[in-house]
């Protein structure tokens, strides 16, 4: 056999050993060889870049080394170590760096030397930023342009290039394994691959207070089903961000595994009781912080578990909370009577998916409601089948809503009750019961007397007419105030199509006829 192994060559303890790879890992790329032609010894000799620690039993010092590996240990399991490499050296394609150019553009992101086209502007003298689609450019230049930004930014480009990798790893594995895939893991691939995805879930948590989630080992988490589904409630603070008030979570039995109201820690404006059902009064007194939520989620959804909600970006958004094993129940299902790209409200999914109302008119929301719905759904979903087409039952809108025009994105700066002054009739506004305030803008719906009031009142509006998202039609009309300024929003009717108004449907109607014996 082999000699006995001297003791200053013997292996560190497993712990240690874990500590000092992730130490070594941290180095810089320059000596990236060194751990490579280190790695190709013997196991038994066990060298590394770093002194071999001494046993734990060696007194002070150990306890020293010990203290030190644990919070490396610590600080690794909160932020995975960054290595100081190049792009190229962590095997990026240039689709994932055209990826990262776009995501700038999107959010105004600036360098060095300015933005994307400032960059093309200023380096290329041939065709400057006429050319500025970053899939017609090399691959060189989008990696000059990225490395003139801050290490921030560096950080979180990492980030996206690492969160390529898990999905390139997943679609790598779906395509070698597809019989093993869970049927929960494909509603998570019908939610990647909706239209709306990528403009959606790209947050930005390069921000200061944002954490980023792995989902772990791919092939674990490709086979597990577990499910939690989530839904908040948010307020609107004084410096026009929403912050969140509440937090529900349920599993796959719907038992609650977090139902929590969370301190805001800012002044509010607005904390929309008659939509959250959430006051004032209710938050006196609460401790629990946006951070304790996030480490909350960050243990419940050890192991890969799929996080679920309807329209679901919107509270990871307020949550400040990147996750990429989700599935958006706005994004799952196809619907017979709706265009390609248009998503259903909750609570109509539920009236034609689960055959029950969320809530009903005027009632607040209650997000743990909310959040057992998004859960039915999907159990509805893996029943029901990946493919069909399903009746949305929202094109059946009540007569009292038909009377009603709906303003969206108003910016808040200007009063709802200015709305009244473009629209012709007798129209008016409930505000306690309509307002709906999101950031910087918010909706509200005008009321008519009857029907063909609100839809000569669409008519006779000055703005160009469009399509929403659900196929309704809406107007972006101009309103010009008292000081002169001019401010845009849109109106949009509550009903789908073409509808017949009232004096057309007593056409329609079977006519008495004349009795002349």
């Amino acid at each position: 056999g082999h000699l006995p192994v001297p003791r200053t060559a013997r292996p560190p303890p497993p712990s240690a050993a874990k500590a000092i790879r992730r130490r070594a890992a941290s180095l810089p790329a320059t000596i990236s060889f060194r751990r490579k032609a280190v790695r190709g010894q013997a196991k038994h000799q066990q060298p590394f870049p770093l002194p071999l620690p001494s046993h734990p039993s060696d007194g002070r010092a150990a306890r020293r080394r010990r203290e030190r590996g644990k919070q490396a240990r610590e600080s690794a399991s909160e932020n995975p170590p960054e290595r100081s490499v190049s792009y190229s050296a962590c095997f990026c394609t240039c689709q994932v760096l055209v990826e990262i150019v776009r995501f700038t553009q999107k959010n105004g992101l600036k360098g060095a030397e300015g933005g994307w086209k400032d960059f093309l502007a200023r380096n290329d003298k041939k065709f400057g930023a006429s050319v500025s689609d970053p899939k017609k450019r090399t691959k060189d230049v989008l990696l000059v342009f990225l490395v003139t930004f801050s290490k921030d930014f560096q950080k979180y480009f990492r980030k996206l290039v690492r969160r390529h990798a898990e999905r390139r790893a997943i679609e790598q594995y779906m395509n070698e394994f597809s019989g093993k895939i869970s049927p929960e893991q494909k509603l998570v691939q019908l939610t990647t691959e909706h239209l709306d995805y990528r403009k959606n879930y790209y947050f930005p948590s390069y921000q200061e207070g944002w954490k980023v989630m792995r989902i772990g080992k791919v092939s674990s988490s490709m086979n597990s089903g577990a499910m939690l589904a989530i839904d908040c409630e948010m307020v609107l603070c004084h410096d026009g961000t929403e912050a969140v008030v509440r937090v529900c979570v349920v599993d796959n039995k719907l038992e609650v595994k977090l139902d929590t109201l969370v301190n805001p820690l800012k002044a509010v404006a607005d904390y929309r009781t008659h939509i959250t059902g959430v006051s004032k009064k209710d938050l006196e007194g609460v401790t629990c912080s946006l951070v304790d939520i996030q480490k909350s989620l960050k243990k419940i959804l050890a192991k890969g578990k799929i996080l679920v909600g309807h329209s679901l970006y919107r509270d990871l958004y307020v949550l400040k909370f990147d996750y990429s094993r989700v599935i958006d129940t706005a994004y799952i299902f196809k619907y017979a009577n709706l265009p390609t790209t248009s998503t259903a409200s909750l609570n109509s999914l539920c009236k034609s998916v689960c055959g029950y109302s969320v809530r009903e008119d005027g009632e607040p929301h209650n997000c743990l409601k909310d959040a057992e719905a998004a859960m039915n759904l999907v159990t509805a979903k893996l029943k029901h089948g990946f493919n069909d087409p399903i009746e949305i039952a929202e094109n059946s809108v009540p007569e009292p809503d038909q009377m009603k025009l709906l303003a969206h994105r108003i910016p808040v700066y200007l009063p709802c009750q200015e709305l009244l002054k473009i629209f012709s009739g007798n129209p008016s506004i409930d505000e306690k019961i309509d307002s709906r305030i999101r950031g910087e803008f918010y909706s509200t719906c005008i009321s008519f007397n009857d029907i063909d009031e609100a839809d000569k009142a669409f008519d006779e509006l000055d703005g160009q007419e469009t399509k929403d998202s659900s196929g309704r039609l809406q107007k972006s009309v101009l309103l010009k105030r008292d000081n002169g300024d001019v401010a845009g929003f849109f109106v949009r009717k509550m009903v789908y199509g073409s509808r017949l108004s009232n004096s057309e449907v007593l056409k329609k109607r079977p006519q008495p006829t004349e009795n002349t014996e």
